[in-house]
Protein backbone atom coordinates (compact mmCIF):
# COMPACT_ATOMS: atom_id res chain seq x y z
CA UNK A 1 0.00 0.00 0.00
CA UNK A 2 0.86 3.65 -0.62
CA UNK A 3 0.14 5.00 2.69
CA UNK A 4 0.40 8.27 4.15
CA UNK A 5 -2.47 8.56 6.15
CA UNK A 6 -1.55 5.80 9.46
CA UNK A 7 -0.58 5.91 12.64
CA UNK A 8 3.01 4.42 12.32
CA UNK A 9 6.02 3.48 14.73
CA UNK A 10 9.13 5.43 14.79
CA UNK A 11 10.73 6.34 11.24
CA UNK A 12 13.94 7.33 9.15
CA UNK A 13 13.15 9.36 6.64
CA UNK A 14 14.96 8.29 3.70
CA UNK A 15 14.70 10.65 0.32
CA UNK A 16 16.49 8.34 -2.85
CA UNK A 17 17.11 11.29 -5.31
CA UNK A 18 18.53 11.20 -8.63
CA UNK A 19 22.52 11.13 -7.31
CA UNK A 20 22.39 10.49 -3.53
CA UNK A 21 20.50 9.31 -0.54
CA UNK A 22 19.86 11.57 2.28
CA UNK A 23 18.66 9.89 5.62
CA UNK A 24 16.97 12.17 8.81
CA UNK A 25 16.37 10.57 11.96
CA UNK A 26 14.11 13.21 14.44
CA UNK A 27 13.06 12.64 18.26
CA UNK A 28 10.61 14.73 19.87
CA UNK A 29 10.59 15.92 23.84
CA UNK A 30 6.92 17.77 24.80
CA UNK A 31 6.45 20.21 20.85
CA UNK A 32 10.28 20.47 20.26
CA UNK A 33 11.90 18.51 18.01
CA UNK A 34 15.41 17.23 18.23
CA UNK A 35 17.69 15.67 14.93
CA UNK A 36 19.35 12.76 16.54
CA UNK A 37 21.16 11.83 13.21
CA UNK A 38 21.54 12.27 9.41
CA UNK A 39 23.44 11.03 6.50
CA UNK A 40 24.07 12.31 2.95
CA UNK A 41 25.59 9.23 0.66
CA UNK A 42 26.30 10.01 -3.08
CA UNK A 43 24.86 7.17 -5.38
CA UNK A 44 27.13 5.69 -8.20
CA UNK A 45 26.77 7.37 -11.43
CA UNK A 46 23.10 6.43 -13.18
CA UNK A 47 21.85 4.10 -10.01
CA UNK A 48 18.92 6.15 -10.15
CA UNK A 49 18.11 8.49 -13.26
CA UNK A 50 15.46 11.26 -13.31
CA UNK A 51 14.34 9.54 -9.76
CA UNK A 52 13.81 6.09 -11.52
CA UNK A 53 15.69 3.55 -10.00
CA UNK A 54 18.00 1.93 -12.80
CA UNK A 55 20.38 -0.49 -10.01
CA UNK A 56 18.06 -1.18 -7.26
CA UNK A 57 21.30 -3.21 -5.35
CA UNK A 58 23.33 0.01 -6.02
CA UNK A 59 20.34 1.99 -4.32
CA UNK A 60 20.33 -0.49 -1.36
CA UNK A 61 24.11 -0.55 -0.71
CA UNK A 62 24.55 3.01 -0.63
CA UNK A 63 21.46 3.38 1.92
CA UNK A 64 23.24 0.77 4.13
CA UNK A 65 26.66 2.90 3.77
CA UNK A 66 24.46 6.15 5.02
CA UNK A 67 23.17 4.09 8.04
CA UNK A 68 26.84 2.49 8.50
CA UNK A 69 28.78 6.10 8.78
CA UNK A 70 25.72 7.74 10.69
CA UNK A 71 25.40 4.86 13.12
CA UNK A 72 21.99 4.78 13.17
CA UNK A 73 20.10 1.77 14.74
CA UNK A 74 16.09 2.20 13.65
CA UNK A 75 15.44 -0.59 11.29
CA UNK A 76 11.78 0.85 10.16
CA UNK A 77 11.69 3.56 7.45
CA UNK A 78 9.75 5.93 5.27
CA UNK A 79 10.41 6.72 1.43
CA UNK A 80 8.32 8.50 -0.71
CA UNK A 81 8.13 8.21 -4.82
CA UNK A 82 7.99 11.06 -6.64
CA UNK A 83 5.00 13.05 -7.69
CA UNK A 84 5.76 12.14 -11.24
CA UNK A 85 4.79 8.86 -10.68
CA UNK A 86 1.75 9.07 -9.00
CA UNK A 87 -2.01 10.00 -9.57
CA UNK A 88 -3.87 11.82 -7.32
CA UNK A 89 -7.63 12.47 -7.42
CA UNK A 90 -9.82 14.44 -5.51
CA UNK A 91 -13.25 12.57 -5.11
CA UNK A 92 -16.73 12.44 -2.65
CA UNK A 93 -17.77 9.78 -0.78
CA UNK A 94 -21.07 9.56 1.80
CA UNK A 95 -20.00 10.88 4.91
CA UNK A 96 -20.14 8.39 7.73
CA UNK A 97 -18.64 5.64 6.24
CA UNK A 98 -15.90 4.19 8.68
CA UNK A 99 -12.46 3.24 7.10
CA UNK A 100 -13.35 -0.36 6.20
CA UNK A 101 -16.27 0.60 4.26
CA UNK A 102 -14.63 4.02 2.66
CA UNK A 103 -11.78 1.43 1.48
CA UNK A 104 -14.46 -1.62 0.19
CA UNK A 105 -16.18 1.39 -1.94
CA UNK A 106 -13.05 2.83 -3.57
CA UNK A 107 -11.73 -0.48 -4.33
CA UNK A 108 -14.99 -0.57 -6.35
CA UNK A 109 -14.83 3.02 -7.72
CA UNK A 110 -10.95 3.21 -7.91
CA UNK A 111 -10.79 1.96 -11.71
CA UNK A 112 -13.06 4.85 -12.78
CA UNK A 113 -10.13 7.12 -11.52
CA UNK A 114 -6.67 5.52 -12.53
CA UNK A 115 -5.90 4.62 -16.29
CA UNK A 116 -4.27 1.49 -14.93
CA UNK A 117 -5.24 -1.91 -14.06
CA UNK A 118 -5.92 -2.31 -10.33
CA UNK A 119 -3.70 -5.54 -10.11
CA UNK A 120 -0.93 -3.18 -11.34
CA UNK A 121 -1.19 -0.50 -8.76
CA UNK A 122 -0.81 0.82 -5.15
CA UNK A 123 -3.28 3.01 -3.72
CA UNK A 124 -4.49 4.41 -0.56
CA UNK A 125 -6.46 7.53 0.56
CA UNK A 126 -7.20 9.89 2.89
CA UNK A 127 -10.44 11.68 3.84
CA UNK A 128 -10.08 15.35 4.10
CA UNK A 129 -13.36 16.76 5.56
CA UNK A 130 -16.89 17.73 4.56
CA UNK A 131 -17.78 18.79 1.13
CA UNK A 132 -18.24 22.39 0.72
CA UNK A 133 -21.83 22.67 -0.05
CA UNK A 134 -22.99 19.38 1.16
CA UNK A 135 -22.80 18.15 3.99
CA UNK A 136 -23.92 14.61 3.34
CA UNK A 137 -20.54 13.59 1.59
CA UNK A 138 -16.50 14.38 2.27
CA UNK A 139 -14.09 14.80 -0.10
CA UNK A 140 -11.16 12.48 -0.19
CA UNK A 141 -7.95 12.44 -1.84
CA UNK A 142 -7.01 8.98 -3.33
CA UNK A 143 -3.57 8.50 -4.43
CA UNK A 144 -2.07 6.03 -6.85
CA UNK A 145 1.29 4.46 -8.22
CA UNK A 146 2.53 1.57 -10.58
CA UNK A 147 3.57 -1.51 -8.03
CA UNK A 148 6.89 -0.96 -9.51
CA UNK A 149 7.95 2.44 -8.09
CA UNK A 150 6.40 1.28 -5.03
CA UNK A 151 8.79 -2.22 -5.34
CA UNK A 152 11.60 -1.02 -6.58
CA UNK A 153 11.67 1.36 -2.87
CA UNK A 154 10.72 -1.32 -0.37
CA UNK A 155 13.70 -3.75 -2.45
CA UNK A 156 16.25 -0.77 -1.79
CA UNK A 157 15.39 -0.80 1.74
CA UNK A 158 14.99 -4.50 1.84
CA UNK A 159 18.87 -4.86 0.98
CA UNK A 160 19.65 -2.28 3.47
CA UNK A 161 18.32 -4.66 6.29
CA UNK A 162 15.76 -1.97 6.55
CA UNK A 163 12.06 -2.46 6.63
CA UNK A 164 9.80 0.38 4.63
CA UNK A 165 6.47 1.07 7.11
CA UNK A 166 5.64 3.98 5.11
CA UNK A 167 5.30 4.95 1.16
CA UNK A 168 4.51 8.62 0.83
CA UNK A 169 4.73 11.03 -2.41
CA UNK A 170 7.91 13.42 -2.33
CA UNK A 171 5.58 16.61 -2.67
CA UNK A 172 3.54 15.97 0.62
CA UNK A 173 6.60 15.18 2.32
CA UNK A 174 8.13 18.44 1.19
CA UNK A 175 4.75 20.23 1.89
CA UNK A 176 5.17 18.27 5.55
CA UNK A 177 8.45 19.50 6.36
CA UNK A 178 7.35 23.19 5.00
CA UNK A 179 4.87 23.41 8.19
CA UNK A 180 7.73 23.35 10.38
CA UNK A 181 9.23 26.98 8.99
CA UNK A 182 5.20 28.30 8.33
CA UNK A 183 2.65 26.70 10.05
CA UNK A 184 -0.27 28.26 8.66
CA UNK A 185 -0.43 29.68 5.00
CA UNK A 186 -3.84 31.01 5.64
CA UNK A 187 -4.44 33.41 3.59
CA UNK A 188 -1.48 32.94 1.77
CA UNK A 189 0.53 31.64 -1.35
CA UNK A 190 3.75 29.95 -1.56
CA UNK A 191 5.88 28.30 -4.06
CA UNK A 192 8.74 25.75 -2.80
CA UNK A 193 10.96 25.64 -6.12
CA UNK A 194 13.49 21.96 -5.15
CA UNK A 195 16.45 22.89 -7.28
CA UNK A 196 18.39 19.10 -7.05
CA UNK A 197 20.58 17.73 -9.00
CA UNK A 198 19.00 16.69 -12.24
CA UNK A 199 15.56 17.68 -11.36
CA UNK A 200 13.65 20.65 -10.42
CA UNK A 201 9.99 20.92 -9.19
CA UNK A 202 7.84 23.38 -7.98
CA UNK A 203 5.06 22.83 -5.09
CA UNK A 204 2.49 25.37 -4.33
CA UNK A 205 0.64 25.55 -0.98
CA UNK A 206 -2.26 27.61 -0.79
CA UNK A 207 -4.38 28.69 2.15
CA UNK A 208 -2.35 25.36 3.97
CA UNK A 209 -3.33 23.30 0.83
CA UNK A 210 -1.19 21.50 -1.86
CA UNK A 211 -2.96 22.77 -4.88
CA UNK A 212 0.24 22.43 -8.18
CA UNK A 213 2.80 20.15 -8.29
CA UNK A 214 5.22 20.15 -11.63
CA UNK A 215 8.23 18.62 -12.25
CA UNK A 216 11.27 18.98 -15.35
CA UNK A 217 14.63 18.29 -15.66
CA UNK A 218 17.16 21.14 -14.77
CA UNK A 219 19.48 20.75 -11.88
CA UNK A 220 22.99 21.32 -10.59
CA UNK A 221 24.40 18.71 -12.51
CA UNK A 222 24.45 21.40 -15.25
CA UNK A 223 26.96 23.39 -13.57
CA UNK A 224 28.81 20.24 -12.78
CA UNK A 225 29.45 19.32 -16.65
CA UNK A 226 30.22 22.65 -17.25
CA UNK A 227 33.15 22.58 -14.25
CA UNK A 228 34.25 19.42 -16.28
CA UNK A 229 34.27 20.91 -20.09
CA UNK A 230 35.91 24.04 -18.80
CA UNK A 231 38.79 23.17 -16.42
CA UNK A 232 38.82 19.26 -18.01
CA UNK A 233 38.13 17.01 -15.22
CA UNK A 234 36.09 14.20 -13.92
CA UNK A 235 32.55 14.54 -12.88
CA UNK A 236 34.02 12.94 -9.73
CA UNK A 237 36.54 15.81 -9.28
CA UNK A 238 34.42 18.61 -10.47
CA UNK A 239 31.68 17.89 -8.25
CA UNK A 240 34.16 17.65 -5.03
CA UNK A 241 35.92 21.01 -6.67
CA UNK A 242 32.66 22.71 -6.45
CA UNK A 243 31.63 21.65 -3.01
CA UNK A 244 35.51 22.20 -1.41
CA UNK A 245 35.37 25.54 -3.70
CA UNK A 246 38.87 25.07 -5.19
CA UNK A 247 38.31 26.01 -8.46
CA UNK A 248 39.88 28.81 -10.13
CA UNK A 249 39.79 32.45 -9.94
CA UNK A 250 37.68 32.73 -13.22
CA UNK A 251 35.32 29.95 -11.86
CA UNK A 252 32.29 32.80 -9.92
CA UNK A 253 31.90 35.00 -13.01
CA UNK A 254 32.45 32.73 -15.86
CA UNK A 255 31.21 29.32 -15.00
CA UNK A 256 28.93 29.92 -11.09
CA UNK A 257 27.15 33.51 -12.29
CA UNK A 258 25.77 32.72 -15.48
CA UNK A 259 24.27 29.17 -13.83
CA UNK A 260 22.57 31.22 -11.83
CA UNK A 261 20.94 33.67 -14.11
CA UNK A 262 19.97 30.44 -15.64
CA UNK A 263 18.52 29.21 -12.42
CA UNK A 264 16.76 32.15 -12.14
CA UNK A 265 15.05 31.92 -15.57
CA UNK A 266 13.82 28.31 -15.00
CA UNK A 267 12.44 29.20 -11.30
CA UNK A 268 10.75 32.27 -13.54
CA UNK A 269 9.01 29.68 -16.15
CA UNK A 270 7.85 27.70 -13.17
CA UNK A 271 5.99 30.61 -11.76
CA UNK A 272 4.98 31.33 -15.25
CA UNK A 273 3.70 27.50 -15.72
CA UNK A 274 1.68 28.01 -12.49
CA UNK A 275 0.02 31.53 -12.88
CA UNK A 276 -0.71 29.94 -16.63
CA UNK A 277 -2.66 26.46 -15.10
CA UNK A 278 -4.40 28.37 -12.07
CA UNK A 279 -6.24 31.47 -10.84
CA UNK A 280 -3.56 33.19 -8.80
CA UNK A 281 -1.12 35.35 -10.49
CA UNK A 282 1.28 35.82 -7.73
CA UNK A 283 2.60 33.80 -4.75
CA UNK A 284 3.62 35.79 -1.56
CA UNK A 285 7.11 33.74 -0.81
CA UNK A 286 9.42 31.57 -2.64
CA UNK A 287 11.42 29.23 -0.75
CA UNK A 288 14.32 27.33 -2.37
CA UNK A 289 14.92 23.94 -1.85
CA UNK A 290 17.55 21.38 -2.86
CA UNK A 291 20.88 21.18 -3.57
CA UNK A 292 21.52 24.46 -5.93
CA UNK A 293 19.89 26.20 -2.63
CA UNK A 294 23.13 26.56 -0.86
CA UNK A 295 24.41 28.24 -3.42
CA UNK A 296 25.61 31.62 -2.16
CA UNK A 297 23.22 34.48 -3.06
CA UNK A 298 21.09 32.55 -5.13
CA UNK A 299 18.24 33.83 -2.91
CA UNK A 300 19.11 37.56 -3.38
CA UNK A 301 19.72 37.08 -6.67
CA UNK A 302 16.24 34.91 -8.03
CA UNK A 303 14.18 37.60 -5.26
CA UNK A 304 15.75 40.50 -7.74
CA UNK A 305 15.05 38.70 -10.71
CA UNK A 306 10.88 37.62 -10.20
CA UNK A 307 10.19 39.84 -7.57
CA UNK A 308 9.08 38.06 -5.01
CA UNK A 309 10.48 37.77 -1.54
CA UNK A 310 12.85 34.67 -1.71
CA UNK A 311 14.72 32.51 1.10
CA UNK A 312 16.11 29.37 1.79
CA UNK A 313 14.92 26.22 3.40
CA UNK A 314 15.80 25.14 6.69
CA UNK A 315 13.58 22.85 8.71
CA UNK A 316 15.65 22.56 11.39
CA UNK A 317 16.32 26.39 11.96
CA UNK A 318 14.14 25.63 15.65
CA UNK A 319 14.77 22.13 16.64
CA UNK A 320 17.54 20.98 19.01
CA UNK A 321 20.67 18.86 18.12
CA UNK A 322 21.99 15.71 19.12
CA UNK A 323 26.08 16.16 19.93
CA UNK A 324 27.12 14.26 17.00
CA UNK A 325 25.26 16.36 15.24
CA UNK A 326 27.75 18.82 12.85
CA UNK A 327 25.45 22.41 12.95
CA UNK A 328 27.48 24.09 10.42
CA UNK A 329 27.16 20.81 8.06
CA UNK A 330 23.57 20.28 8.94
CA UNK A 331 22.83 24.23 8.03
CA UNK A 332 24.52 23.73 4.58
CA UNK A 333 22.93 20.45 3.45
CA UNK A 334 19.25 21.45 5.43
CA UNK A 335 17.80 22.28 1.67
CA UNK A 336 18.66 19.43 0.12
CA UNK A 337 17.13 17.53 3.29
CA UNK A 338 13.48 18.37 3.40
CA UNK A 339 11.93 15.70 1.49
CA UNK A 340 13.86 13.22 4.59
CA UNK A 341 12.74 15.83 6.84
CA UNK A 342 9.13 15.20 5.77
CA UNK A 343 8.94 11.66 6.23
CA UNK A 344 10.94 11.74 9.53
CA UNK A 345 7.96 13.61 10.46
CA UNK A 346 5.96 10.82 10.16
CA UNK A 347 7.05 9.61 13.30
CA UNK A 348 4.60 11.53 14.89
CA UNK A 349 1.74 11.61 13.16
Amino acid sequence: MLSFSKKKPPVLGIDISSTSVKIVELNKTGDRYRVESYAVEPLPANAVVEKNIAEVEAVGETIGKALKRSGIKNKNCALAVPASAVITKIITMPAGLNDQDMESQIQLEADQYIPYSLEEVNLDFEVLGPTSGNPETVDVLLAASRSENVDLRVAAADIAGMGAKILDVESYSLENAYSLIEPDTKGRVVAIVDVGATMTNINVIADNQLIYNREQPFGGKQLTEEIMRRYGLSYEEAGLAKKEGSLPDNYVPEVLEPFKETMAQQVHRFLQFFFAASQYNNVDQLVLAGGCAAIPGIDELIESRVGVPTSIANPFSNMAMSGRINQQKLSNDAPSLMIACGLALRSFD
